[in-house]
C-alpha cells in the first residue's frame, strides 16, 4: 500500500493519544504499575515513554544517542526517567501536553503509527482494555514493521520465509508457510510483543510463534 502522508499520519498519532488519555483517565494508582508488553517497563513506564518520544527532536535524539553512547535501551530508559512524574497523574498531565505534537525521533514518517498503536497495545491489554483501531493505520504500520530489521524494530527477520495474511484486510506479505491473523495481532507478533495461540493460525503459525518466543528471550 502507499505510505500515508504527514497530513493524515499526524492526526491518526493524536486520535490514538486523545483515546489513550481517555482509557488512562479513570485507571486506579495500582493499575499504573502492572506490568506492560515491554519487559520491565510498567504501564507508567510506557506513557512515560510516550512522553519522551513526543518531545524528542532530531537535535535532541542525536544528543541522547551519544549520552547514551548509542545504546537504545540506555536512552529509552534515560528518556522514562526524565518524563515519568512524581505521580501517574503529573506524567497524564504531560502526555495531555503533547498530545497534538509533530516531533519524533529521525525515522521514517510510519514508525509513529507503529509506537502509537503498539505502545497502546503494550498498555491496554494487560488492563484487559479493549480498543478498535483505524484498520488503515494498522496496515500501514503493519507493512513497516514486516518490512524493517529487528535490528531498527521491526521484525522482517521474523517473517522471512513465511506468508502473512491479514485476516480483516487487505495486508498480504511473502511467501512460505502461511500465518494468519487479525492486522493487529500480526502487528503486535512482528513488533515482538506476545500474541495468543489462538490469534494466529495456519501452517507457519508454529514457526511464527517460536521465533517470536526466541526473540523475547533473547
Amino acid at each position: 500500500m502507499a505510505s500515508r502522508s504527514s497530513t493524515s499520519v499526524w492526526p491518526a498519532v493524536h486520535e490514538e493519544r486523545r483515546a489513550l488519555l481517555a482509557d488512562l483517565a479513570d485507571l486506579p494508582e495500582d493499575g499504573w504499575q502492572t506490568p506492560s508488553l515491554c519487559p520491565g517497563w510498567s504501564v507508567h513506564d510506557v506513557l512515560a515513554h510516550l512522553v519522551d518520544t513526543a518531545l524528542t527532536t532530531r537535535l535532541g535524539f542525536l544528543r541522547g544517542m551519544v549520552t547514551a553512547r548509542f545504546d537504545f535501551d540506555r536512552s529509552n530508559d534515560a528518556g522514562i526517567r526524565k518524563h515519568r512524574g512524581n505521580s501517574p497523574a503529573e506524567t497524564l498531565a504531560a502526555f495531555r501536553l503533547v498530545q497534538q505534537r509533530t516531533s519524533g525521533p529521525p525515522a521514517p514518517l510510519a514508525t509513529r503509527l507503529v509506537e502509537a498503536v503498539v505502545h497502546g497495545e503494550d498498555i491496554r491489554r494487560p488492563l484487559g482494555i479493549d480498543r478498535t483501531y483505524p484498520l488503515d493505520a494498522v496496515t500501514e504500520a503493519l507493512t513497516h514493521q514486516a518490512e524493517t530489521s529487528v535490528k531498527l524494530g521491526g521484525g522482517r527477520e521474523l517473517v522471512e520465509g513465511l506468508s502473512l495474511t491479514a485476516d480483516d484486510g487487505a495486508f498480504r506479505h511473502s511467501s512460505g508457510a502461511e500465518v494468519r491473523g487479525s492486522s493487529l495481532a500480526l502487528l503486535l507478533a512482528v513488533s515482538g510483543r506476545p500474541v495468543g495461540d489462538d490469534e494466529l493460525s495456519g501452517p507457519g503459525a508454529g514457526t511464527f510463534q517460536d521465533r517470536l518466543s526466541a526473540r523475547r528471550s533473547a
